[in-house]
């Protein structure tokens, strides 16, 4: 599941409601409050949603990947992505998991919550040195999913140079604004050996299973995207 949280500035408990009716095992985030405040605020927001996060806030640009209790966490990674001053910093987080507890030894899955820049030039290059860190990680391998806020449509070149290594599973439904999605900011992508099981996402007409319209436009700004990926039986 990829979710911008815009900062935790509206309804948290709205916000965790939405990511509690989903129950990743995965949870990427954007926008988590930044600076000293993240130590205490985002701590707080993952208890909410039954969640943990590691820690790591340097780097980040306001990422991170929260884990559910059946997930072990192999390795993590951040770090940040350059932007012009005065714009909102960016970057990537990212961990190297495993399912735990199903009696089957699944090989690691490497997760990256990125959150790219507002000019096309930037993302480009944000694109690159993100696949660039995962080209250099020993553990990656061909297991990868990247999701995020892409701050561009389907005709975007960062989202081109990820789609030509991954594909698009999360499709292109629009996720913001919350209140009427017209634009398909926050995707998922995974690696071809990662067999989909579902593909889950809210539209303007109304919700999907247990998440609440309410909840999704008083949560945040953007409305998160989620998808069931086979990463226990994938070889």
């Amino acid at each position: 599941m990829t979710y911008n949280v815009h900062d935790l500035r509206d309804d948290r408990a709205a916000a965790a409601r939405v990511v509690r009716a989903v129950r990743p095992d995965v949870l990427c985030l954007q926008e988590v409050p930044r600076r000293l405040t993240t130590e205490v605020r985002l701590p707080a927001f993952a208890r909410r949603c039954g969640l943990l996060w590691g820690g790591g806030r340097l780097g980040t640009g306001g990422t991170a990947v929260l884990t559910g209790p059946r997930v072990e966490v192999v390795e993590r990674q951040r770090g940040r992505l350059p932007v012009r001053f005065p714009d909102r910093s960016r970057g990537y987080a990212a961990a190297t998991v495993s399912l735990s507890g199903d009696g089957r030894a699944a090989r690691p899955v490497t997760v990256v919550s990125m959150h790219l820049g507002l000019r096309a030039e930037e993302r480009v290059r944000h694109a690159l040195i993100v696949l660039g860190r995962l080209d250099a990680s020993a553990l990656t391998e061909d297991r990868v999913v990247v999701a995020g806020d892409l701050n561009e449509g389907a005709d975007g070149r960062a989202r081109a140079l990820i789609g030509a290594r991954y594909r698009l599973v999360s499709g292109g439904i629009p996720t913001y604004p919350a209140d009427q999605p017209s634009a398909a900011l926050d995707v998922v992508f995974a690696a071809p050996t990662l067999p989909v099981l579902e593909v889950g996402a809210v539209d303007a007409m109304g919700a999907v299973g247990a998440v609440a319209e309410r909840d999704l436009v008083a949560g945040s700004d953007h409305r998160p995207v989620w998808v069931d990926l086979d990463v226990a039986g994938s070889s």
